[in-house]
Order: C-alpha cells, then sequence, then structure tokens
C-alpha cells in the first residue's frame, strides 16, 4: 500500500475523464457491442494499428526498429491474478499521447497519420489504420473492471502507465520494474484487463485462441497465444491467425484447391461452389470480395427470417456477419468474405445498416455477380442450368423490388417453353430471337408445375401457329410482372388473360400465297359451312350465357383452342387467372371479376351441344359440366362437387 502511494505523486494525480468519454463509456459497456467478444478484436486491431504506424515510421527512420524488426502481437492469460493481457512491439504512446488518446476521444494519432500521408509521395495510401484507438479500447470494459496499459513510444527511454476503473477517471504514472516487463522489449504498447466474474471464460486458452481465429484471422501481424518472454524463446511459437487473407492475393496466385478449401471452410460445406467470384474494386470505393456461389439450394434459403451469409471485413478485421445491407435480399445464397478499405471503424462498427458506402458496396456487388453469372450462363449452359434450378426463384425476386439491376437481371433469367418440347431452358433474348414475323408480344403461360401447364388447352392455338410460349412457374413471376411490363420494349402478355389476335400471324403466313385464281377451294368450302352453323353457335352461346350468369363473365368463340372443348381466361382488363389464385390463396383477395369462358366451336361435343339446342333440348347439365371441367383443368376448385359427382353418373349411365 506503501508503495502505491509512493508511486502517486501530486504530479500523478487522479484524473477526470472527458465529458465525452465518460458518455462513451456508458453507451460502450451497456449498449454498443450485442457481443462482447468483440472487445479482444478491437485490442488486437488497435495493437496492428501501432505495429503499422511504426513499419511506416521506420520507413524514414530506421532506427526505430534495429532492435527488432519482425512485428508481433501477443495475449495471455493469468488465472491466479485473473488477467488477460494484449502486447504489441508497435509504436507505442508517450505520457502526453497516453492522456490525450485514452482520455479523450477527440484525438487519437490517426486522423493526424493520415492526414500526413496525404502529402507522402509514392507511400501515399499504403498504411491502413483502423481507427480511433480510444473507441475501440474502451470495449475492454465490458469484461474488466480495472485496465492498464503500459506503453513505452518507440525511440524513447521512458515507458508510462495509465489505469482506470472505468468510473472514477484514470491516472497516468511511471510504472514500477514489474510493469514495465510486460512490454515486449524496448518498444510498444502492454493492455492488462481484469476480468469479472461474468467473463471467466477469457482465462481459457481455448476461448482467446477461438476468439483471436473468428475476429482477427487475417490481420498481417502475427498473434501469438502466450507472454513475450515465452514466445521469444520458444522457436517452434507458431501464431494462432493465418496473418494471410485469401481474398486479398491475385486471382493468377490462388488455386483451385486453395479456392474450394476456403469455401468449405466459411460454408461448412461438402458441395463445391458452381462460380466462385474474386475480385478487387478500385475507384470511387475500394473493397476486396471472394464470393462463392453454392452448388446446393440451403433449406431456408425462402425462410422470411433467413439472413445472408457474408463475412464483412474492413482492411482484414472481421466486423460481422449479420449486417443486414450488405447484400441484396436475392443474393442471400452466396457465400463468401467482402473486405472494405472505406469503412469508418469507430463508434458505429455496430451500427453500419446507414453507411452509404455500404449502399454502394451492395449495388456494386450485385452488378458483379450479375455479370459473373451471365459469362456463366454462355460458357457452361449445363452448370448455370443446375444454378437456375437452384436459385433461380430467388433471383428473380430482384426483378421485383430491385429496379437499378434489373435489365442485368432479365438478362440472366431463363424460363423453360414450348420451344423443345420444354426440356431447354431459354433466355429472354433468345426468345426475342425467335419470334414470329408479325408477333410483338412475348407470351407466357403461369401454373404452379411444368408438368400441370404443358398441355394446359389454352396453349392449342398457339402451338398449332408454332408460337412459342414461355412457362412461368415461380410464384414470384406474377408479382414481378406487375411491375416489368416488357423486355426490349416488347410487352409480355399472359396466354390466359384477354382476347388472342392471331390475324396478323395468320395473314403473315398466308402471305404470298394466292395463286390468282379466287380462293382455295378448302377454305370456301370451310367457309360456307362456317356459315350455317354461325347461327347455332350464336345461339349456344346465347343459352350458356343465360344458364351461367352467375359463374362466368361470358361466353365467346375461342380463338387458342384447337383440341378441347372449352377453357377459361381472364378478362381484358382482369387479373391473371393463376396470379388470381395466389393472392387468393395468400392474401385472401376477393376477386370482383369473372373469367371468360371460351368454346372450340369446332369441336365435335360443341356442336352437338348446338344441335341439341337449336332443337330445343335441355343442354344445362352439359353445359355446367363444361364449366367444372374447365376449372379442373385450370387447377381451380368447381363450386359444388356433388352436382358434378352426380352429373357424371348420369352422362355415364346414358353412355351405357
Amino acid at each position: 500500500m506503501s508503495a502505491q502511494k509512493k508511486e502517486k505523486t501530486p504530479s500523478q494525480k487522479q484524473q477526470g475523464f472527458g465529458a465525452d468519454v465518460s458518455r462513451l463509456l456508458k453507451i460502450v459497456t451497456h449498449a454498443l457491442y450485442t457481443n462482447h467478444d468483440v472487445f479482444l478484436r478491437e485490442l488486437i486491431s488497435n495493437s496492428a494499428d501501432a505495429c503499422d504506424r511504426l513499419r511506416y515510421d521506420s520507413i524514414s527512420n530506421p532506427d526505430l526498429t534495429k532492435d527488432n524488426p519482425d512485428f508481433r502481437i501477443c495475449t495471455y492469460k493469468d488465472t491466479t491474478a485473473r488477467t488477460l493481457s494484449v502486447v504489441d512491439n508497435g509504436i507505442g504512446m508517450s505520457e502526453d499521447e497516453l492522456t490525450d488518446n485514452l482520455g479523450t476521444i477527440a484525438k487519437s494519432g490517426t486522423a493526424s497519420l493520415m492526414e500526413q500521408m496525404e502529402h507522402v509521395g509514392d507511400n501515399k495510401g499504403k498504411l491502413k489504420l483502423i481507427g480511433q484507438f480510444g473507441v475501440g479500447f474502451y470495449a475492454g470494459f465490458m469484461v474488466a473492471n480495472k485496465i492498464q496499459v503500459v506503453s513505452r513510444k518507440a525511440g524513447e527511454d521512458k515507458a508510462w502507465l495509465w489505469e482506470s476503473n472505468g468510473h472514477d477517471g484514470f491516472i497516468v504514472r511511471e510504472p514500477s520494474q514489474t510493469e514495465t516487463a510486460r512490454l515486449d522489449g524496448k518498444r510498444g504498447t502492454a493492455i492488462t484487463l481484469w476480468i469479472k466474474d461474468e467473463a471467466s471464460e477469457f482465462l481459457l486458452d481455448q476461448k482467446i485462441e477461438m476468439t483471436v481465429k473468428e475476429y482477427s484471422d487475417h490481420i498481417s501481424v502475427p498473434i501469438f497465444l502466450g507472454a513475450p518472454e515465452l514466445v521469444a524463446q520458444d522457436k517452434d511459437a507458431k501464431p494462432i491467425n493465418s496473418t494471410s487473407a485469401l481474398w486479398m492475393r491475385s486471382k493468377n496466385e490462388v488455386g483451385k484447391e486453395e479456392y474450394e478449401g476456403f469455401y468449405k471452410n466459411i460454408s461448412g460445406g461438402y458441395d463445391e461452389p458452381i462460380m466462385t467470384s474474386h475480385w478487387r474494386a478500385e475507384g470511387a470505393i475500394e473493397f476486396s470480395a471472394l464470393l462463392y456461389t453454392p452448388t446446393l439450394r440451403p433449406w431456408d434459403l425462402f425462410d422470411p427470417s433467413r439472413r445472408n451469409f457474408i463475412k464483412l471485413y474492413v482492411r482484414r478485421i472481421f466486423i460481422t456477419d449479420n449486417l443486414e445491407n450488405l447484400m441484396y435480399p436475392w443474393l442471400r445464397f452466396m457465400r463468401g468474405i467482402i473486405d472494405s478499405e472505406d469503412l469508418p471503424l469507430n463508434i458505429s462498427r455496430e451500427s453500419l445498416q446507414h453507411n452509404p458506402t455500404i449502399d454502394k458496396i451492395r449495388n456494386a456487388v450485385a452488378r458483379h455477380i450479375l455479370s459473373d453469372l451471365d459469362k456463366l450462363s454462355r460458357n457452361d449452359p449445363a452448370a448455370y442450368a443446375t444454378f437456375w434450378g437452384q436459385f433461380g426463384p430467388a433471383l428473380k425476386e430482384g426483378l421485383y423490388d430491385a429496379t437499378e439491376h434489373r435489365q442485368g437481371l432479365l438478362k440472366i433469367c431463363r424460363f423453360y417453353s414450348t420451344h423443345d418440347e420444354a426440356t431447354e431452358l431459354t433466355s429472354l433474348a433468345d426468345y426475342v430471337d425467335r419470334m414470329k414475323p408479325g408477333q410483338d408480344k412475348i407470351y407466357y403461360l403461369s401454373g404452379e408445375s411444368l408438368e400441370n401447364i404443358k398441355n394446359s388447352p389454352q396453349l392449342e392455338g398457339f402451338k398449332s401457329r408454332d408460337i412459342e410460349v414461355l412457362f412461368f412457374t415461380d410464384t414470384i413471376d406474377d408479382f414481378w410482372l406487375q411491375s416489368v411490363l416488357d423486355y426490349k420494349d416488347v410487352p409480355f402478355q399472359s396466354i390466359t388473360k384477354g382476347d388472342v389476335d392471331f390475324d396478323s400471324l395468320d395473314d403473315d403466313k398466308s402471305e404470298g400465297v394466292n395463286d390468282n385464281k379466287g380462293e382455295d377451294k378448302k377454305d370456301t368450302e370451310k367457309k360456307k359451312e362456317d356459315s350455317k352453323t354461325d347461327s347455332t353457335i350464336s345461339a349456344l352461346i346465347t343459352k350458356m350465357q343465360e344458364l351461367l350468369k352467375d359463374n362466368i363473365h361470358n361466353v365467346r368463340i375461342s380463338k387458342r383452342l384447337t383440341d378441347s372443348p372449352v377453357c377459361l381466361v381472364a378478362p381484358d382488363n382482369g387479373v391473371d387467372m393463376y396470379m388470381e389464385r395466389v393472392l387468393r390463396l395468400h392474401q385472401k383477395y376477393e376477386p370482383n371479376t369473372k373469367p371468360v369462358l371460351e368454346i372450340n366451336h369446332d369441336h365435335s361435343l360443341i356442336k352437338k351441344m348446338a344441335e341439341l339446342n337449336d332443337k330445343g333440348k335441355d343442354i344445362s347439365d352439359a353445359t355446367y359440366m363444361l364449366l367444372d371441367q374447365a376449372k379442373i383443368i385450370q387447377g381451380e376448385p368447381i363450386d359444388n362437387p356433388s352436382n358434378f359427382a352426380r352429373r357424371i353418373s348420369e352422362f355415364m349411365n346414358k353412355a351405357l
């Protein structure tokens, strides 16, 4: 006790924290960090800064590191004293710097150093510091009830000690010989934390090593587990961090096995990535990215609570793997790392969501991934088909809410269609290239599955005219189509909505066929036959509309049908039928329009009904059965299953 009193001279009296520090300490201790492990990340980050700064200063003054040119960080615990120490042999701090840097946050040394670097020719920008020392340092009070900092500035003879319990201000004094011995050689800083009972896990080597590997594995300064003197004596001592960052290396320096090994390490999966994107962005913003596209879809891809799994680093220091705005939701399947050079690492480390740099990174990453996917689709169609089958529905979500990337997304979208019997995926560009002369719309059909829709009766007229129809089988399709109205000025058109005008296509098909001998005999005979049946078909339509007035909008002759007797379509101003069903299922949508029943007037069943109706026979059961049949084919529930079953039985009885 007397020794302590002797050391605490009037010139070393207790000093109060600046008002800004007092407020900051409360925030740091109680609210800033959600995970207490980050205190060790902060302290190691500051130690790495100190080493980087001395490395920079030694360029102009080599004497600063002549005693030991190698930089290192040591972290170790003392279970008896209940302390955890982080020691570096970096630049160190003088008495005034200890007071300024740890007593206020207005001065940190970092800002002034960066200002100096702006005027240093070839070395400009080579040194990247983490940020304000004080802010990260105060995180130690989350786990410690007292912290001592012993520091000797490189090139100076005297060491100084800073001490605080985080409440009653701090003192700066000369350290004892024992306290000075904590330093690693003749320079640097040793931070010692007296660990609280609730943070006792940090008195375990396993916890220290695990935390270092999670947050600081890729910083360039080696980190050792053990006191500096023990590490120096052990020639076989190995750092617990890797000291290298794969994503910071050039693509030409990294082999396939390294990429795949790193993917499995960060993803925990056993599949191989279907695409690896590795690049460095330079310009207005600078960052490095190493991102992987998995081969297999995660089981929770469409879970609304699923977060992205991209790790954010800043200058090789791990920050978080749960930054909500770092990636677009429609790229949530990506795995990998983004390392920024521009993000500030100060009090906003845990609240980066609103930083404008994050928005710029997100947009730049999305553009690059879309470009890489486009290359994959052209260079390896089979691999891209595998990717699209797993992640296409998620990507298409971007068509709905990411207007700035819509063209890039449309470029890589793939769909099945009537082309090649729905066995090969096609792009919108290829569809447009194959459009028939006179065709001015991109036709599509929506449904729950490929098998359910590829034999839909609405397709018949298009197939007979060799007009390609795209198949949209994902729920998201009908949502993005509400905002994406066209592709390269060619509008999208559902074949189950409104009337279809085949006249321009049919006219083009017959152009140049006239042989100047009048109309083809077969066509003439067909027109005569049609004229005879026009009146009976009109009467049938009138009768069916009367019977079904409560169920449908109207009945009309179909241009779509060639083989089936009837089908349902949406009115011109109505909602697409599949979209209506989706809205009804998920949003309790109540449609205010009724469907249109189209009939194939060339079908034998329709002709027979027209004939019976013309003779005054009752066709009500047949009419209702046709409506129910159209609903079943469409995937819609029928209004009265009992009546449907009764009618089936009666018709079967008559037939037998």
